[in-house]
């Protein structure tokens, strides 16, 4: 609890001790034997005054700044809100004698500000958790000694030092040392991450084992950890339509009720025999219930709960806009590479002809020993084995078509199709999908006139481990349609839709394809996510409902690009992050309902003569303590399945 909430408290307590002395003691015969008992003349003006200031002490006592901050909104023009309305409604039942009733209303609706805050607070601290992930100072080495400065003043290139139990202060490369990372302020996940020299850092990770030296890849303002914050910093800055219109409505609600009270109170006053003090009662009543706090305060307060606990899932969403947006999505589109697989070749099989698997494999990896392309480093890293470069010889670049090399005094062909045919190897094409290799070894050296078919090897993306359970994961949150979009063929296509079961797909795709897929999908009613890595889909994401980059961290692109962030590669925080949002929406949307329903019907019941201020105030202060405890429940994280 703040100093602030504290001293509310006291006040409170101070107030309502106050009130009980005042309703226990005798007043009117302990006022009685100071002024008089008489009924008319001075002495009973003077007991009517004193007992207004007795009762103004705990009425200002809790209420002050309340009634200050009304009388400053009227000076300015802009007063029409709660505050106005505890204000006349208070002044209005010392006006008519009600004093006790009076200071209950401040003293109630005090309460349900000091929930409000606590509960604000809260939710503040469940983000300002995951937002403390950065430290306040860095150690660098500059002239050969370590130098403590504020990470702002960091430059790209210089060398950090962080010790085992310090979080990283600047993103970077491990210059010496192996080490522990936890990144879980990051991405949600609690597993540690190995790295060593060469690995990329990020600011916010903590260092668990040993001490690492990093050479800083960006400036501070640049760092992973500040685009976070400021992500989460302006999240609350792009507000829901529910928002939107509950603002809309304070703003015309308020001097609506305070006319219908006044009405209400005239009407009383001509037609009924209440008389003006029991008309001016039943238009304070109206008035008092009327106070739209517990939906001002609920509504925002659900969407920074629900932004909040998506945020420590690693799952950043940019606004209550999208929160919103992303609770009725109904079709998810997926780009396939880096969202559905790893965006890594791998080794998918090898199919030797007249030699054995691996030494097709051995020939194959020394020939693309020398190469940096995808294809080749996972065949070396299939291989698996030392490579011995002295069997190397002579090695020469094919464009379009693959690598000739000499291995062991024998010329070698490796690649493509169409290089086969160049060599006039009798190859056949492989029934599996993928990128194929084909190897071939020339008769003669220098000879290409005929070269004999050794074998071929397929490479494909990896899927992501946890694919298929995300997919079958999503279609039980409820999503109606899955697509996967893919620049690649029509076989690889095919294969990953099946084994990860989406069942509609698009493939050979170039990126303005894919915008034009996503467009004729947006036909209709449809309510649509597009999912990928954020650095090639900026056009794709930026064109549908809803759009999420999967695998951020560290990606500038992504954030920039997408409306919800994944900080990891998990597509299973997909449909979490789909249930994190019905989830705030199904309780925003019971504050709403829960709390018109219960103030309409004591409005009504009030202006008929059958509420009396008690209710009224249980109307008011009451349905916002429950609307708010209610809102609370959007800051617990729901299991995933």
């Amino acid at each position: 609890m703040t100093n602030k909430q504290k001293k509310t408290l006291k006040r409170i307590l101070v107030a309502t001790v106050l009130l009980v002395i005042l309703q226990l003691l005798p007043l009117s015969e302990m006022l009685g034997s100071v002024f008089g008992k008489a009924e008319d003349g001075t002495p009973f003006v003077l007991r009517k005054i004193a007992t207004i200031i007795l009762y103004l002490i705990p009425y200002l006592v809790v209420g002050y700044d309340v009634v200050i901050n009304a009388l400053k909104k009227i000076r300015t023009g802009d007063f029409l809100d709660e505050e106005f309305l505890m204000m006349i409604a208070t002044i209005g039942a010392f006006a008519i004698g009600e004093y006790p009733e009076a200071t209950a209303v401040m003293l109630f609706y005090q309460v349900g500000e000091l929930f409000q805050s606590i509960a604000v607070g809260k939710s503040r601290k469940s983000i300002a958790d995951m937002m403390d992930i950065c430290p306040d100072t860095a150690i660098v080495l500059r002239n050969g000694s370590e130098e403590e400065v504020d990470p702002s003043e960091v430059s790209v290139g210089e060398i950090v030092v962080v010790k085992p139990g310090e979080k990283i202060p600047i993103d970077g490369l491990i210059l010496d040392g192996t080490s522990s990372l936890n990144t879980a302020a990051l991405t949600g996940e609690s597993l540690p991450v190995e790295v060593t020299p060469g690995s990329p850092v990020y600011s916010g990770s903590i260092n668990l084992t040993s001490a690492i030296k990093i050479t800083t890849t960006t400036e501070y303002e640049n760092s992973t950890v500040a685009r976070i914050l400021e992500l989460v910093e302006n999240s609350t800055d792009k507000k829901s339509r529910s928002e939107k219109f509950i603002t809309r409505f304070a703003r015309f609600y308020t001097p609506i009720v305070v006319i219908l009270a006044i009405l209400i109170s005239v009407f009383c006053a001509l037609f009924t025999d209440l008389g003006v003090s029991g008309s001016i009662y039943r238009g304070l009543i109206f008035l008092v219930v009327s106070c739209p706090c517990a939906l001002v305060v609920s509504v925002p307060l659900s969407f920074f709960g629900g932004i909040g606990a998506a945020s420590r899932r690693g799952i950043l969403v940019k606004g209550s806009n999208y929160l919103e947006a992303l609770s009725k999505i109904d079709t998810v589109v997926l780009d396939k590479t880096g969202t559905l697989t790893e965006g890594a070749f791998a080794v998918d099989a090898v199919h030797p002809n007249q030699i054995d698997a691996d030494t097709l494999i051995d020939i194959a990896a020394l020939t693309e020993s020398r190469s940096h392309h995808p294809v080749a480093e996972s065949i070396v890293n299939a291989h698996g084995k030392h490579i011995d470069p002295s069997r190397l010889g002579d090695v020469e670049e094919l464009p379009g078509r693959g690598i000739r090399a000499v291995i062991d005094g024998k010329e070698y062909y490796v690649g493509n199709g169409r290089l086969m045919d160049e060599v006039h190897a009798d190859f056949h094409e492989c029934h599996l999908p993928g990128t194929v290799v084909h190897v071939a070894m020339a008769e003669t050296a220098g000879d290409t006139g005929s070269s004999q078919y050794l074998g071929h090897i397929v490479i494909n993306d990896v899927l992501k481990k946890d694919s298929p359970d995300a997919i079958a994961d999503m279609r039980r949150s409820g999503i109606s349609e899955i697509v996967m979009l893919t620049g690649d063929n029509e076989k690889v296509a095919a294969k990953v839709a099946g084994e990860i079961g989406i069942d509609k797909y698009y493939a050979g795709l170039l990126p303005g394809d894919k915008v034009a897929k996503l467009e004729s999908l947006l036909d209709g009613n449809r309510q649509v996510a597009f999912v990928g890595d954020g650095i090639n889909d900026a056009p794709v994401l930026t064109r549908s409902d809803v759009g999420i980059a999967m695998g951020a961290l560290g990606s500038a692109a992504a954030i920039e690009a997408a409306d919800v962030v994944l900080m990891d590669d998990r597509l299973g925080k997909i449909p979490e992050a789909i249930r994190i949002s019905r989830k705030t929406m199904r309780i925003v949307k019971e504050n709403i309902g829960f709390s018109l329903f219960i103030k309409i019907a004591i409005m009504v019941l009030g202006a008929l003569g059958f509420a009396d201020m008690k209710l009224a105030v249980f109307g008011d202060v009451g349905v916002l303590v429950l609307a708010i405890l209610n809102s609370i429940r959007a800051m617990r994280i729901p299991k995933v399945g």
